[in-house]
């Protein structure tokens, strides 16, 4: 999935996207190994999709599958001189919880906030090296430069940022690629994130619902003063009633339900419907890293 993205970030325009579909044996999602299984068939597919984009700009905002990595929030004590000390204590702190060897990781991560006992709050993101640097090493023999890559949930919630910030304390509820995402902010600042990837579950599944209601549990019971004023919710078209109703029995709160072709305008090229423009929701909110 690809799409290409113009205007501004006050005003985003989706100008185009396209797609070149994969067979279902070129890719095996993993976080400890090489997830590419037929190589030129991905180029050749990753290259035919750019191309539709009629783009010139052979430089791009890379989206994968969380289920590739893990993203996590946590506390660090103290404070540290420069970057590299904060990724040595982050992996040394991490080194028993990560199913990889935390010396062959790559790793970022943001500063949140500085707690009352003065730790860090971090939002952390991580992923074998092997598996990055395979899709490095392919985007680039397609002739494109990966200047970003990112996982799908963060860029979910760029594609829907402007909607969302208009409420500090919130929870987003996301469906998406098989991946149930769930996240809590407070103060416009995550607190709380859950990543499971359910493949061959169905959005409104009773397994999607116990999951989002042990985490809504988990994170009321961890954070029993904060509380949300609102709840978001991303979910395929064709079930998006259904899991937004699924969403407010476990939340206890009315959702609001997010529709990409509400978050961006489409362009004269580009599709307008959200039932063509929902599978292209996290390649446009990685394509707006670059407005």
């Amino acid at each position: 999935m690809c799409a290409l993205a113009g205007g501004t970030l006050d005003s985003p325009q989706i100008k185009r996207v396209a797609f070149s579909p994969l067979p279902s044996t070129t890719l095996h999602i993993s976080i400890r190994e090489q997830n590419v299984l037929d190589p030129e068939t991905f180029v050749n597919s990753v290259r035919s999709a750019h191309n539709l984009l009629l783009s010139s700009n052979s430089k791009v905002s890379v989206t994968l599958p969380d289920s590739v990595g893990r993203v996590m929030l946590i506390d660090l004590e103290g404070r540290f001189k420069s970057r590299s000390e904060a990724l040595d204590l982050i992996r040394w702190k991490l080194k028993k919880s990560v199913p990889f060897d935390m010396a062959d990781t790559h790793l970022d991560y943001q500063q949140l906030t500085v707690r009352e006992n003065g730790d860090l709050a971090l939002l952390v993101a991580l992923v074998s090296r092997a598996v990055i640097s395979q899709y490095e090493d392919l985007f680039t023999r397609a002739g494109l430069t990966p200047a970003r890559i990112d996982f799908n949930s963060f860029n979910i919630c760029r594609a829907f940022e402007r909607r969302m910030s208009l409420t500090d304390d919130s929870i987003l509820v996301s469906f998406y690629d098989a991946a149930l995402v769930i996240m809590a902010f407070s103060a416009g600042v995550p607190e709380f994130i859950r990543v499971k990837d359910l493949s061959g579950t169905m959005a409104v599944d009773n397994r999607v619902f116990m999951e989002i209601k042990s985490s809504i549990l988990i994170y009321r019971e961890r954070f029993p003063d904060h509380i949300s004023k609102a709840v978001f919710c991303v979910a395929p078209p064709d079930v998006a009633q259904n899991f937004q109703e699924m969403v407010a029995e476990a939340t206890g709160l009315s959702p609001t339900l997010l529709e990409i072709k509400s978050a961006v305008t489409p362009g004269d090229e580009a599709p307008g419907n959200q039932e063509s423009l929902f599978p292209y929701t996290a390649a446009i909110g990685s394509a707006l890293r670059g407005l």
